[in-house]
């Protein structure tokens, strides 16, 4: 049986973020791994793990990490799943912001305080690096369980009935996001990030506004 086309624009969307999430996860446990070798190596190797993993951070796993928690955000957004109507969802929600600000007010700034700690002979705040990085793939790993098995019943403020999906135009341009996200952020790199908070939020307090008049 052919596939519709609300069911292909959403197999794509499914798509960016499950590709995301596991680059993530894979960048979160290099980091890990190169962060605990330079540890316990002599002062030149430990400077070469620690700048290898600054590079992974800021080439790599930033626009991975973005990609997946946007993805991941709309795909809430546009379907019957919402944000906020299952135990499971909700708690993937939560643990995609917790890594979100490990990443951004952890990760980055402490990599960089121990790439500046290793070249004067240090290690700076690398344990510490090491831990977060470890707690951050834990959770994805956990994600990926609550996604397979879906636990737990529904919120108890959840409202009756099912959530309407969104248009299919509506899950297509959520897709062609990030790319233009990044397009933009190789000229103003600010750009990304912003841009992409500011779909999540708008798209879905515009979606609930229309949600709760159609209801009352």
């Amino acid at each position: 049986m052919a596939k519709s086309g609300a069911q292909r624009a959403r197999n794509l969307l499914v798509w960016l973020h499950v590709l995301s999430s596991v680059g993530w996860l894979a960048l979160a446990l290099t980091l890990c791994v190169l962060i605990s070798y330079g540890i316990g190596a002599e002062p030149g190797l430990r400077l070469a793990a620690f700048r290898m993993a600054e590079v992974l951070d800021v080439q790599l796993l930033q626009i991975l990490g973005e990609t997946s928690a946007f993805t991941g955000f709309m795909l809430s957004a546009l379907t019957s799943w919402g944000y906020f109507r299952h135990w499971w969802v909700l708690t993937k929600f939560v643990i995609t912001l917790a890594q979100l600000y490990v990443g951004i007010f952890i990760l980055s700034g402490n990599l960089h305080e121990s790439v500046r700690a290793a070249e004067a002979g240090g290690i700076g705040p690398a344990v510490w690096l090491a831990v977060a990085s470890a707690l951050m793939a834990g959770g994805f790993a956990f994600q990926a369980w609550l996604s397979v098995a879906k636990p737990g019943k529904r919120t108890p403020w959840t409202p009756p009935g099912k959530l309407p999906a969104a248009p299919v135009s509506h899950v297509y341009a959520a897709s062609a996001v990030p790319v233009l996200a990044f397009a933009l952020g190789l000229f103003l790199p600010w750009v990304t990030p912003l841009l992409m908070l500011g779909v999540v939020l708008w798209y879905s307090a515009r979606r609930g506004v229309k949600l709760r008049v159609a209801a009352g």
